[in-house]
């Protein structure tokens, strides 16, 4: 059994080709020969991880083709930065689909940062009107870092402006987009760079919209933005004018249903569900994609990106 750690999971899955792997796993959605079952979420410790108290969710997350069988088994405990630990903590093991045989242990964080942010960059590429225009990026965290990286490498990315309560943390993001070869500024106010940007990436665990509310002003025709940081009914990261005006007048691209009993910026807004559409649509069926308008991509994650992640690791390592 091959075990990659951190650095070698990571080296494993360069975000343009995990991209790809993303792309080409929606056909096998599609065709039927790759599924995955609903995540298993069990609450561990003695608290929810809200209140501070001790606690967190593990998360089991199992998928499969027709070669190749893995689960993820990830911690998150969103009060472990006060004690100096990750938030989420975890593994992903690969299988023989036909003999049970275990062929791979890949660190699961990792994985599951880059294959979040590759999707996003999947999302970027096909549906983003000006998808070279300035980015900015709200949150300063792992995956802020994974987006920046996997933007920078897949989507020709040269100016990113960097938003976060804390400024220091938006500043080692600066200083780490510049070991990238491209421009950051950290900027004071959301508000102000939204007049620029073109594609926008909200990525905390906030449970009050990060992104302004417009009011009566509409969102510009050549926005996306990408959420990926709210993943609990209680999060949001988003505005509901914005939820509702992309789901009417733009589009609304969401990375599996799984959004409908998770995605906290889409049920505070109180989106139609015939309004949305999933990610493997909007890709395979072009013609569900509605031209005009903002285009707003929610991903909250599914095993089946993570399976995408190992089938591009294992081509990688098998060519190395």
């Amino acid at each position: 059994m091959i075990t990659l750690d951190a650095q070698q999971t990571a080296q494993a899955l360069p975000y343009p080709e995990l991209a790809n792997a993303i792309e080409t796993m929606l056909t096998e959605m599609r065709s039927g020969s790759a599924h995955a079952p609903e995540r298993l979420v069990c609450h561990v410790g003695n608290g929810d991880g809200r209140d501070g108290r001790p606690g967190g969710i593990l998360l089991v997350m199992p998928a499969s083709n027709r070669d190749i069988a893995m689960t993820k088994h990830v911690n998150v405990h969103a009060g472990n930065a006060r004690h100096g630990l990750p938030a989420i903590q975890g593994e992903v093991l690969v299988y023989d689909a036909n003999n049970g045989k275990r062929l791979m242990l890949l660190d699961g964080p990792v994985l599951t940062s880059r294959r979040t942010a590759a999707v996003s960059l999947l999302a970027a590429r096909k549906f983003a009107p000006r998808p070279r225009g300035p980015v900015l990026i709200v949150g300063a965290g792992v995956q802020a870092r994974a987006h920046l990286e996997a933007f920078a490498a897949g989507l020709e990315s040269r100016h990113f402006m960097l938003y976060s309560r804390t400024r220091a943390n938006a500043q080692a993001l600066a200083d780490h987009a510049q070991t990238l070869g491209v421009e950051a500024t950290v900027v004071d106010s959301v508000e102000g760079a939204l007049q620029s940007a073109t594609v926008v990436v909200a990525a905390t665990t906030s449970t009050a919209p990060v992104l302004p509310d417009s009011g009566a002003m509409r969102w510009r025709d050549d926005i996306f933005i990408a959420a990926v940081g709210a993943f609990r009914p209680d999060m949001q990261e988003l505005p509901p004018q914005l939820c509702r005006d992309a789901a009417v007048r733009g589009t609304l691209v969401i990375d599996t249903w799984e959004v409908k009993h998770e995605a906290g910026d889409l049920l505070h807004a109180g989106i139609n569900w015939s309004r949305a559409v999933p990610l493997v649509d909007a890709v395979l069926t072009p013609d569900r994609f509605r031209a005009g308008g903002p285009v707003l991509f929610k991903s909250v994650g599914c095993a089946l990106w993570d399976l995408a992640a190992v089938l591009c690791a294992r081509r990688l390592e098998g060519s190395s």
